[in-house]
């Protein structure tokens, strides 16, 4: 296949950047559409000139590092498919492919496709754990769990932290990975302890990083590669009230 690339360019933060014509030829269609990239990277480096900046790590759907804008679609035209795992044979001889990084003030660009995504994993640590005294291995796999609940935590867990329910939302929200992120440990009797804490803290920083608000428009349910529900918003939603609700005047950080 011939395909024409426009390549979003940006050497730094403070760049403006610009989007960039580049053709791939011979691009076999049984190509990831990160191979694709490299195979154009290697004949920039041949004549030259800067190669695409662009991340990656695992190549294999798992990592969530791979995020990018394809035409329009966070990671492309497949659903439930993340970038990495993105045939050529999704696309024809021919068509012409905008490539962009994510688009949200809470993920700036660091060069060309390379987002910095480090909101998340301060979310993370504002309480997506568990730090209380479970017990050893077989304490915790002796603890019974309705198979209803561990489903529903499995299902959260899958979440992989891409970041593609923030580029496909128009607020920029990113309360589908903290819902999934909170609801994992909700569902399982470990993680009952800090719950609420564990709810308020996240929702907190979420705000803190410049994320938007979610106003159910369901793009992120859509964008997901690992087709995570809005169901989980609206329990993180139950959550935050009974959490903000129960909270003494210390916790939420009021005068009594």
């Amino acid at each position: 296949m011939k395909l024409t690339l426009h390549v979003w360019r940006q050497s730094g933060p403070k760049d403006t950047g610009r989007l960039e014509r580049y053709e791939a030829n011979d691009v076999s269609e049984h190509m990831s559409f990160l191979e694709m990239l490299d195979v154009v990277n290697e004949r920039l480096t041949e004549e030259g000139k800067e190669p695409i900046a662009f991340e990656h790590d695992c190549r294999e759907g798992i990592c969530g590092s791979c995020g990018m804008m394809i035409n329009g679609v966070p990671h492309g035209p497949k659903t439930m498919t993340t970038a990495c795992q993105l045939h050529m044979r999704s696309f024809s001889d021919g068509d012409e492919i905008w490539i962009e990084p994510w688009r949200a003030t809470a993920f700036p660009v660091l060069k060309d496709l390379v987002v910095d995504r480090v909101g998340l994993d301060r979310i993370i640590q504002s309480g997506g754990y568990i730090s209380v005294r479970t017990g050893s291995a077989p304490d915790g796999n002796a603890m019974p769990i309705r198979k209803e609940k561990s489903d529903a935590a499995f299902d959260a867990a899958t979440c992989i932290g891409c970041g593609a329910c923030v580029a496909a939302c128009p607020n920029a929200s990113a309360m589908l990975f903290t819902s999934a992120k909170v609801a994992h440990l909700a569902e399982v009797p470990q993680g009952q302890p800090e719950r609420w804490d564990r709810v308020l803290g996240m929702v907190e920083t979420h705000d803190k990083e410049g994320f938007g608000n979610c106003t159910n428009h369901g793009a992120c349910q859509t964008a997901c590669p690992k087709g995570i529900s809005i169901d989980y918003i609206a329990q993180l939603n139950r959550d935050l009230i009974r959490a903000t609700l129960s909270a003494t005047p210390v916790e939420t950080g009021k005068d009594a």
